[in-house]
Formats: structure tokens, C-alpha cells, sequence
């Protein structure tokens, strides 16, 4: 019966995707009205003169971008007990990430934004049967590794980190199948949960099993370590991964060896802020950018974000294979808000986009401008094919070398370690050098030497992440830095 109902939702969710796929502009002009008609008098609202706003040109002027220092007075008021804000009336939740220069930082949550979060993860699936006809996992087992459910309370708006409060909202004809218990996934400490969910999960009929890769992969060696079985062969039935966050293909080979065997797989770009885009085709490069989903977007191409005067456009303006700041204004009560993310579109019907990586997250010690999307390339296009398994990685200039011209340090934990570090190496800056022009004249004219390769030591990246207190949940590790801040504290094999 679950099977048949599934096909069944599939087919009529595809049926209703169709309207905004088909009309993409048209839906973004409604989503936008929308906002501003329901924000007129929200404090945000007065204060930006949304009442005058007759056109995104008009928003543009009374707008600027806003990152989360900017719109923090107006969340200071919504905890103090204001209503009216950014949004109106007050948030259902705050979702709690890492800031950088202001603390913890609160995103807001409405009840008309909660279902941005729900529904569109729901679709994502659905559309995975619809296109693949798969539906025999639907009768399993089902695993989303994620933080703690345990929500606090702030002046009557419910705190926690968004995998925590989905967790709240998942849907009664699944709470059969869902896995882990609650009280494990009530554990605070990363590791303590993992174990638990490795023992309540490993004679289970698992058949989707999601979450971050990294924290994925933790779970699936500690199966294999306990049952010194593949994770394919413990788990017969398992048949698709869910996973985002981060970008799948530098843990692919990894993974393939963890499970033995291959399997589907669903990128998902979801963040505190909104639900973004899903994959919509198998296989395929691109994530179907979701229109119709309660957020008007705008973009800044990211060579150019920095400079004083640079141009927003909406979405019927993008150009493909230009990576781009995406900009944000929802039904959450955000504006123009900068996520951090940067993306590039690979189709524009339908609208569909690479996440390249964050803004904030780049190597241009010399001018080099080298982004994250460049370096998984490069390695990914080194370890496929072979035998070399990655586990984590991140690359750091080094500005200040004990001898000799500055390089790009990549620090890497190697699950299976190539033959040869020299050809490895170099064959890495071969594929740098493909990816970025800038990196490569910059090696031609002698002003950098070839990159390093520095080994970290086994599981190195998740003590660090340990150590700075940042180890599961929707953690990441940065693929890149301007800096040597998360370089200059790993520990490297002997």
C-alpha cells in the first residue's frame, strides 16, 4: 500500500511542479509582490519604504544587500518580544548557527517559511520515484543523521538547529520507519550519538540513510569496524543516499568502497535560511532551483562582489557558467540577504545550478581568486578512476615558507594514500592550473612554486572539529581559506 500511495503522490506532485517549472519568472514576479505586500508594515517595512516599492528596481534603491550584522538589531527586537519586525507577527523558531564576528547567530522561522523546509525535501523525493521509478525503499528503514531535536526557548520562540527542528515535523506515516530513536537523537555528544545510532541501526532493514557526507562517513566505518562488513552488504536493502551541504564528489570512491557497491543518490541544498534547489534528474549535473517556494532571488557575480559598485539582477538576468553571490528575500522576514553561497547555472530552462561554494571561503593571497568549486574539481578529477580514498580535505596559502617562493598547501586525510606523493602532486597542480587561470600565470611567472600536499593524520579533520566544538550536526569543514587559521591546527602524520 506504502508503495502504491508513493507512486501515486509522485505522479501528482510532478504534475504540480510542472505550473512554476514551465513559468519560472512569472513565479518569482508573484513570490516577490507577495513580499512586499505582506511586509508593508512590518518595522523593516517602514523603515525601507516598502509601500513606494512598485518594482524590483524600486526595491533595489530601497534595499541593500544584508548579512546578518545588519539585520541583528532587528532580530535583538523580535527577542526582546516585539511583534511586527521583519515579518509579521513573530517567528515559530530561531534556527541557531555559527557566526563569525557576532556570536550564534539566530535565523528566523515563520510558520509561512516552515513549510519551505518540509515540502521541498518531501518533493525531492517524490520526484526521485517519479523519475526513477524506485519505490522499494519506501517499505524500510530510514536514516537522517542530524543534530538534536532538544529545542530552548528564548522569550516564547523555540531555538535549535534546523535538522533539530525538522525532526520535529516528520510526518506521522513515516514515524514507523524512522530511525534513530528519539532519545538518541536527543544526544548531545556527537560521537556518544553515533555509537548509539550504530547500535540501534545495525541488524535494522536500512534503506535510505542521509546526512552530511562526512558525518556519514563516520557512521558507515564505525559499521564496518563493528560488523567488518561492507555497508552494502550489511545493509542488503539500502538503496539510496541523501545527502548536502557539501559537494558529494571528492567522498564518491570513498563511499563506493564503504558500501561495495553502487547506489542512487539526491542532493539536497537546504540551509537555516530556506530550502533552495534539489536534484531533479538522475544522473545529472545541477540542482533544480525551486522558484516557487516562498524566496525572490538575486545575484551578484562574485569576482565583482567586492567592488564598491557592484550590480544585482534577478533570476531573469543570469547568465550560465558565472558563478554567482546568491541573495536572498523570503517569507522568514529576510531581505536581500547574503546566505554566503556562491552558485554557477548550468541550465536556465529550467533553472538549474552548481553550489560552487561561500564567499567567504576563497584563496586570493596573490590575487588568485581560487574557489571551492575549482579545487573539488581538481582532486576529483585526480582520484577518479584509481584507488586513492579521501576522507577530508581543505587548502590554505602559505604565504611565509622556511625557504623558496610561496604555495598552496593542501592538507589532506587519506583513507587509501596514493603510490606515488610526487606524481600525485603534481598531477594535482596540472589540474589547478586547469581549473584557474590566474593560479596558473602566477606559477608561469614565478611568483608561487607548485603546490604541497600535506598528509594529516587519520581521522585528523574530525578532532579538529572536535576540538573547536564544531564535530557533527550541520558542521563542515571549509574547503578553502584565505588563511591558515584552521591550517595551522591540524595535526599531520609522521
Amino acid at each position: 500500500m506504502k508503495k502504491i500511495v508513493a507512486k501515486i503522490f509522485a505522479k501528482y506532485i510532478n504534475w504540480k511542479s510542472k505550473s512554476w517549472i514551465n513559468n519560472p519568472i512569472r513565479a518569482q514576479d508573484k513570490i516577490f509582490k507577495s513580499l512586499i505586500n505582506n511586509a508593508v508594515k512590518t518595522r523593516f517595512g517602514k523603515d525601507h519604504d516598502f509601500s513606494s516599492i512598485i518594482n524590483y528596481d524600486d526595491y533595489k534603491s530601497s534595499v541593500s544587500i544584508n548579512d546578518y550584522e545588519q539585520i541583528k538589531p532587528y532580530v535583538d527586537q523580535i527577542i526582546r518580544g516585539d511583534k511586527d519586525v521583519l515579518w509579521p507577527g513573530r517567528p515559530i523558531y530561531f534556527a541557531k548557527t555559527s557566526g563569525t564576528t557576532s556570536g550564534a547567530k539566530y535565523i528566523p522561522i515563520t510558520k509561512e517559511s516552515m513549510p519551505s523546509h518540509i515540502n521541498s525535501a518531501r518533493d525531492a523525493i517524490l520526484n526521485y520515484i517519479y523519475q526513477t521509478g524506485n519505490v522499494d525503499f519506501v517499505t524500510g528503514k530510514q536514516i537522517f543523521i542530524q543534530g538534536s531535536p532538544i529545542l530552548d526557548n528564548l522569550n516564547g520562540i523555540s531555538i535549535g538547529r534546523l535538522s533539530g527542528i525538522v525532526a520535529h515535523y516528520v510526518p506521522s506515516y513515516l514515524q514507523n520507519n524512522r530511525m534513530p530513536s528519539w532519545k538518541t537523537n536527543c544526544i548531545e555528544d556527537w560521537e556518544e550519538k553515533v555509537d548509539e545510532i550504530v547500535n540501534e541501526t545495525i541488524d535494522q532493514n536500512m534503506t535510505v540513510i542521509g546526512g552530511i557526507p562526512s558525518w556519514v562517513q563516520m557512521y558507515f566505518e564505525k559499521i564496518i569496524s563493528k560488523t567488518d562488513n561492507k555497508v552494502g552488504k550489511q545493509f542488503s536493502r539500502f538503496s539510496l543516499f541523501i545527502y548536502g551541504g557539501v559537494n558529494f564528489e571528492p567522498y564518491k570512491s570513498l563511499f563506493q568502497s564503504l558500501i561495495g557497491r553502487k547506489i542512487d543518490s539526491i542532493e539536497l541544498f537546504p540551509a537555516s535560511e530556506g530550502f533552495f534547489a534539489y536534484q531533479d534528474r538522475f544522473p545529472s549535473e545541477g540542482l533544480l532551483l525551486l522558484v516557487d517556494n516562498g524566496i525572490f532571488y538575486e545575484f551578484v557575480e562574485a569576482d565583482k562582489f567586492f567592488d564598491k559598485n557592484h550590480d544585482r539582477i534577478s533570476l531573469k538576468d543570469v547568465k550560465l557558467n558565472t558563478n554567482y553571490v546568491l541573495i536572498l528575500s523570503s517569507n522568514a522576514g529576510l531581505w536581500s540577504y547574503n546566505i554566503g553561497d556562491t552558485v554557477s547555472f548550468v541550465s536556465i530552462q529550467p533553472y538549474r545550478i552548481l553550489v560552487t561554494g561561500r564567499i567567504k571561503h576563497f584563496i586570493s593571497a596573490f590575487g588568485e581568486h581560487v574557489i571551492g568549486k575549482e579545487v573539488e574539481t581538481a582532486i576529483k578529477s585526480i582520484i577518479n578512476e584509481t584507488s586513492i580514498e579521501v576522507r577530508e580535505f581543505t587548502v590554505a596559502p602559505q604565504v611565509k615558507p622556511k625557504s623558496g617562493l610561496p604555495f598552496h598547501e593542501w592538507f589532506i586525510d587519506f583513507k587509501t594514500p596514493p603510490p606515488d606523493m610526487n606524481i600525485f602532486s603534481k598531477s594535482l597542480d596540472i589540474e589547478m592550473r586547469k581549473q584557474n587561470i590566474y593560479y596558473d600565470d602566477l606559477i608561469k611567472g614565478k611568483v608561487l612554486q607548485n603546490l604541497v600536499v600535506s598528509i594529516v593524520e587519520s581521522h585528523g579533520f574530525e578532532n579538529y572539529m572536535k576540538k573547536i566544538g564544531k564535530l557533527g550536526g550541520q558542521n563542515k569543514v571549509p574547503r578553502l581559506s584565505n588563511d591558515r587559521k584552521i591550517a595551522d591546527n591540524l595535526k599531520l602524520k609522521n
